[in-house]
């Protein structure tokens, strides 16, 4: 197993009851339902990491962040272990455009009581840690 851990950060965007999740390709959980987010760089903060990645990705420009809570998160098939930094941004204009298809299929608007399956693993681990999310 790499020895080494990785922090991710992972971007919750909430429209009108509904979260906005992107479908993972071409990297580890591949084919699995995740938020915007990404690795967080040196000397980056959370919140200009969160800006970063969800703009690379999505072509959104959101505002206002919030810290909300952390997953360790071990993939086990992969030997891979991260600590992802979840945030919650606003971000009430635009739709979301795919920036980088060799990394995401495709983005939804989801109902948090019908969110599509499988859900990548730090997310699974955030809404099993706050349930009152859904």
């Amino acid at each position: 197993m790499n020895k080494e851990v990785r922090v991710g950060v992972g971007v919750i965007i909430f429209r009108n009851n509904r979260i906005l999740l992107g479908e993972r390709i071409g990297a580890h959980g591949a084919h699995t339902w995740a938020t915007p987010g990404g690795h967080l760089e040196m000397g980056e903060s959370i919140e200009d990491c969160a800006r970063r990645e969800t703009l690379e990705e999505t072509g959104l420009k959101v505002g206002a962040i919030t810290k909300l809570g952390f997953t360790n998160d071990i993939f086990e098939a992969e030997e891979k272990h991260y600590i992802t930094l979840f945030v919650v941004a606003s971000c009430e204009d635009g739709e979301p455009e795919i920036r980088e298809s060799d990394k995401c299929l495709q983005w939804q608007w989801c109902a948090l009581d019908d969110l599509p399956q499988p859900l990548f693993l730090p997310l699974i681990n955030l809404l099993q840690e706050n349930p009152n999310l859904k």
